[in-house]
């Protein structure tokens, strides 16, 4: 268990290093923000002055070793456009982030494995026919037309909700379902699949023979195994959901760290760019971290074997 938790770990530091390279040479490639924070008057010697306060004339490898020493003590250095500690904006954000990413995980999971141990338990019924219907119909919607529909429903025509804005529950519920909305049919079609594989193994057969009741085999034998894939896919989409949410943080006007990045990323705020993609590569080799510790929970054979 050691050795194994270890193991991840080590490859947790090496991961957030290459993405924090990758990142940081890609995102410098974009253009000079200099040029955006001086007015369109401003003469070549302002420019060169300005460019050398923010330390652009270094080359690149010297530019990323300052970024990458500092970022180590916790300093991921200033805006240019909001003209504070980036860590600072992003703290502020991440918050709101983490609760839509977690309210619509927790509705799809809710709903999408029950849902699909029932289609697979009555595979081929009417039940099994329409909610793969409406699990297809769930993965073809966009997000933000998704969004605005419910925003007409609830909100114009019935007037039940919020249109926008964070910090009721009220407001928390279109978001949520908008995003959560395509992962209850993907995870639904995942958990239906996962289990007429694992329905169909001798031990599930074996269970079924020594008089166990219907209940006890698929709760305790054969949903366990049929979690192990589903785990693996929530954890990564939850690590997506975190920094990806970006159309439906504009559609509700959700203040979180998609909204952020993508000013950011049009004003050329270079440290807060590179500081939000870091934090959000932490928070996702984390999330698969902790999907590798579930595993060993599901099926322990795992740790002797990576021990092997």
């Amino acid at each position: 268990m050691g050795r194994y938790l270890l193991k991840r770990l080590w490859h947790t530091v090496y991961v957030v290093v290459g993405i924090s390279i990758i990142s940081f040479f890609f995102i410098h490639l974009s253009g000079d923000p200099v040029m955006l924070m001086l007015p369109g008057d401003a003469s070549m010697a302002e420019v060169e002055t300005l460019r050398q306060q923010l330390g652009f004339n270094d080359p690149l490898y010297v530019q990323y070793w300052h970024f990458a020493s500092r970022a180590v003590t916790g300093d991921l250095g200033v805006s240019l456009y909001h003209r504070v500690p980036a860590i600072r904006l992003i703290m502020e954000r991440l918050p709101a982030s983490l609760e839509l990413a977690g309210a619509a995980m927790l509705i799809a999971l809710v709903v999408a494995i029950p849902l699909g141990v029932i289609s697979a338990v009555k595979r081929g019924s009417l039940w099994d026919m329409s909610s793969m219907l409406g699990a297809l119909f769930g993965l073809s919607m966009p997000h933000f037309w998704l969004g605005i529909m419910l925003i007409l429903l609830f909100s114009v025509t019935l007037g039940w909700l919020p249109t926008s804005g964070r910090g009721t529950l009220a407001q928390l519920v279109m978001p949520s379902l908008a995003l959560g909305l395509s992962l209850m049919a993907m995870f639904a079609r995942l958990t239906r699949s996962v289990m007429l594989e694992v329905l169909s193994l001798d031990y599930v057969r074996t269970a079924r023979a020594k008089g166990l009741r219907e209940k006890i085999v698929i709760g305790k034998h054969a949903l366990r195994n049929a979690l192990i894939p589903l785990v693996t896919v929530a954890g990564m989409q939850f690590g997506f959901l975190i920094g990806g949410t970006v159309i439906i943080e504009t559609v509700f006007a959700w203040p979180g760290v998609g909204r952020l990045v993508v000013q950011a990323i049009f004003s050329r705020d270079y440290p807060l760019v590179q500081a939000t993609v870091l934090v959000l590569a932490v928070i996702f080799v984390v999330v698969n971290l902790l999907v590798d510790l579930i595993y060993l929970y599901l099926d322990p054979q795992i740790s002797y074997l990576e021990q092997k």
